[in-house]
């Protein structure tokens, strides 16, 4: 039988585990990245492990998310992290570089090898045929560490792609597409491989956006084959010596095969507040935009850019709208200026931003109260952007820079003739916003920095054979980490605070709930399906350590977030029977009973002391999560073995 594109790349870096879906296995890891808003604690992680130096091939430490400085916090973060990449053998990316995985895609990324970064859209690098995965920062630290990064074994999906995209459909229109197809649910517990003829019409740019948004659907990664496009743009971008050809044998075996016609596709918008609420643009009707944002690590490439400029030349944006820009690098905004197409953009009237991730994160750009904003990115969950009432639709560059044009969501192809735009036979190629570590010898001696806002990684207590706590919280179905932990300009600067970012904890929910966790000192979380998908941030089971939160019990689970709430000594649990979920509220007195016999066999009881019922609770944990979870955190088990 033969493999997979992922299962090749797998078999090459298997440690330990089989292959079998379902199964855990270990990874050995070739690079790492990280990004400020997660960086921090991931180094403070590192730090803790007391390794000399980084194993891996290539660890990066990007600087694009809290680069808004209104106040010392995030500069001090960035300080601290410069210094422990020199120290511990980690390039680092200065501000204004640009976004993690474009800068990765462009100078680092290679067909073949693996990847974890501790933000989710790590996958943007599986346009490149890497195996590349979104982890927490503690397992980011750990595969720095030379460790191996652990992952229950994916189930593999194919989405064979046939014809090509017609005039005005792009990338982004094939990741809505097969997120109406799956839901933000459907990947789960599986890798996307794409594939198909369609496949060759595709450059790394677009595939990289479809991987990007890959995230979106819960997969644990996504990957497109490494071929003679993949070389070409490595070729582009000096880097040919890092090619190899990948794909999967004819006669790999898939789990599930999805068939989508390229040629069929018409423009698709996300509508608020889900990246699968998906709806045909022509379809919309006459609905006033107030806000268009051009960018983030979906959207942000030259091709994009590119398109954008072609859209808006000779133009002025509508009187009624405002319009950002932000490139995904340095070297984007670089060629943009060098050919023109900047100065078509800006005198269209479009405002430009840094070459951050910005309004992704809700780091300024918020949209007017109940504002309408056309967002290119790949989120658009409730408050997300920095507005609670903002209504945000995920569009493609094409679609976003018509709008803009109007002043109402406005089908491209309505446009006219499309703008052919050609991948450049070379980039522009300038790594000196990068900074190399010091030499071995010289690192001995080199001082990490730290401000006062840095704060040491919180205690964990270990597992208790019975937990006493009180129901606090409740809450309902899709449950994202910016509900659980926000992000914005107001609180990512508190990212290796955890003490002062426990005040902001699900206070999309219920503002009360922080004070209501420490009075109670032991708290039980009840969630419904899909709880904790979203972003990577560890800080969403962190805070909740912080807070005293022993177990959560919810009808189903992100992935990443089962991972980092395991790594925090949190018991993540799901029910038998889905609708007990009904029958507890908050405030009840809950008691688990037996823990460690419950660990092993995977069944857990649930006894609500208030009404006298008991509830047949499920969790499933290897012999290595079993010991994160007795120690009380992956750091204490990682410093007992």
């Amino acid at each position: 039988m033969g493999l997979t594109i992922a299962q090749k790349i797998i078999k090459a870096h298997l440690l330990s585990g089989e292959m079998k879906a379902g199964e855990e296995i270990g990874l050995k890891i070739d690079q790492t990245l990280t990004q400020d808003a997660t960086g921090t604690m991931a180094y403070l992680e590192f730090e803790a492990i007391g390794i000399p130096r980084v194993k891996t091939e290539l660890s990066v430490a990007y600087i694009d998310h809290n680069t808004l400085q209104s106040g010392f916090e995030n500069a001090d973060d960035h300080r601290y992290i410069q210094s422990v990449a020199a120290k511990y053998g980690i390039r680092f990316s200065r501000p204004g570089n640009g976004i993690c995985h474009q800068v990765h895609l462009e100078r680092f990324g290679k067909p073949g090898k693996t990847l974890i970064g501790s933000d989710s859209h790590t996958p943007t690098a599986g346009g490149l045929g890497m195996l590349a995965m979104g982890a927490g920062g503690m397992d980011v630290a750990v595969a720095m560490g030379g460790g191996a990064y652990y992952i229950t074994m994916p189930k593999m999906y194919k989405v064979n792609l046939t014809g090509k995209l017609r005039p005005w459909v792009s990338a982004k229109d094939v990741s809505l597409e097969i997120l109406r197809i799956l839901s933000v649910k459907g990947g789960v517990g599986a890798i996307i491989e794409w594939g198909g003829e369609g496949v060759k019409t595709l450059s790394v740019p677009e595939r990289a956006t479809i991987t990007n948004m890959g995230t979106e659907l819960g997969a644990t990664t996504s990957i497109f084959p490494s071929d003679e496009i993949t070389r070409e743009f490595l070729k582009a971008q000096g880097r040919e010596e890092d090619y190899i050809a990948l794909a999967s044998d004819e006669d790999a075996v898939y789990d599930r095969i999805i068939e989508i016609n390229l040629s069929e596709l018409e423009p698709l918008l996300a509508c608020p507040h889900s990246p699968d609420n998906i709806k045909k643009a022509k379809d919309l009707g006459h609905i006033k935009v107030d806000q268009v944002c051009i960018g983030s690590c979906t959207n942000s490439s030259l091709m994009d850019m590119l398109k954008v400029a072609a859209v808006l030349k000779g133009k002025t944006i509508d009187p009624s709208v405002s319009l950002s820009i932000s490139c995904g690098s340095k070297q984007v905004l670089t060629m943009l200026a060098q050919c023109g197409a900047l100065n078509d953009i800006l005198s269209a009237g479009a405002r430009l931003l840094e070459c951050a991730c910005g309004p992704c994160i809700g780091m300024g750009f918020s949209p007017n109260s109940g504002g309408v904003s056309l967002r290119t990115f790949n989120r658009n969950f409730e408050g997300r952007s920095g507005t609670k009432d903002g209504q945000v639709y995920l569009v493609s560059p094409e679609l976003a820079a018509a709008s803009a044009l109007t002043g109402y969501i406005t089908d491209p192809q309505t446009l006219g003739a499309y703008p052919e735009i050609v991948m450049p036979k070379e980039f522009n190629i300038d790594d000196s916003a990068v900074i190399m570590p010091l030499a071995e010898a010289e690192a001995q001696n080199a001082q990490v920095l730290y401000g006062p806002n840095i704060k040491p990684f919180p205690k964990s207590e270990p597992l208790q054979d019975e937990i006493k706590a009180k129901l606090t919280l409740k809450v309902g179905d899709n449950i994202t980490t910016d509900h659980i932990m926000p992000a914005g300009a107001k609180i990512l600067p508190y990212r290796s605070n955890i003490p002062k970012m426990s005040e902001f904890c699900f206070n999309v929910c219920d503002e009360n709930f922080p004070k209501r966790a420490l009075a109670n000192k032991q708290t039980i979380i009840i969630g419904g399906s899909n709880y904790g998908q979203g972003s990577s941030r560890e800080h969403a089971a962190l805070v909740p350590m912080y807070l005293g939160v022993k177990a959560v019990v919810a009808k189903s689970f992100a992935r990443i977030h089962t991972a980092n709430l395991i790594n925090a000594g949190i018991l993540p649990l799901t029910f038998v029977n889905e609708k007990d979920y009904d029958e507890l509220n908050q405030d009840d007195d809950l008691v688990l009973t037996n823990v460690f016999a419950s660990l092993e066999s995977g069944d857990f009881t649930l006894l609500d002391q208030t009404t006298g019922k008991e509830y047949k609770l499920k969790g499933q944990f290897t012999p290595r999560q079993q010991g994160i979870l007795k120690a009380g955190s992956m750091l204490a088990y990682t410093k007992e073995v």
